[in-house]
């Protein structure tokens, strides 16, 4: 059974739960008796391949690099005003590591909007430190696929937005 390839080898794609990566190539093995066709792909920052059967990629949520229209909403929702409820900390933290492992650049830029503290703003603590830098990583390293560019400048690009906004 071969199903259609969505993807091919050197294309960037992103997985929800570690963003980023590049299909390595195609590979088929023998797993208990059955052929199974696997993507392999790699995660350059984590020095980790992960290996997804073509036929479960969708399901897994494997997707091509975002639209740069998809990307120019994550940039415009950096603009907007923070939306921090008023929860528990942990309630919140789950809920950001949810909207960050989602994938989807929108739900990630609300995570750093959210987060993001301006050098005037009070200190935060080191879960909120950790939450919001693994956000504004998983959004620079799409906005640099997407953009050409490398993922210090991605970096600055999006820091830039924060503090203007800021303003």
């Amino acid at each position: 059974m071969t199903s259609k390839l969505d993807f091919a080898a050197g294309d960037f794609v992103v997985y929800p739960a570690h963003g980023v990566g590049r299909v390595a190539g195609i590979e088929t093995h023998t797993i208990a008796g059955q052929e199974v066709t696997l993507y392999a792909i790699t995660f350059e920052k984590e020095r980790m391949t992960l290996k997804v059967p073509v036929g479960k990629a969708r399901n897994s949520g494997l997707r091509r690099l975002s639209s740069r229209d998809r990307i120019k909403e994550a940039l415009e929702t950096l603009t907007g005003k923070s939306k921090i409820r008023r929860t528990m900390w942990s309630r919140r933290a789950q809920e950001y590591e949810a909207k960050i492992n989602s994938g989807d650049p929108v739900s990630i830029a609300e995570v750093v909007r959210d987060l993001y503290r301006g050098t005037e703003q009070s200190d935060q603590s080191y879960s909120e430190r950790q939450i919001y830098q693994a956000a504004l990583e998983r959004l620079a390293r799409e906005l640099a696929a997407v953009e050409r560019i490398d993922e210090l400048r991605a970096t600055e690009r999006l820091e830039a937005v924060l503090t203007k906004a800021a303003a």
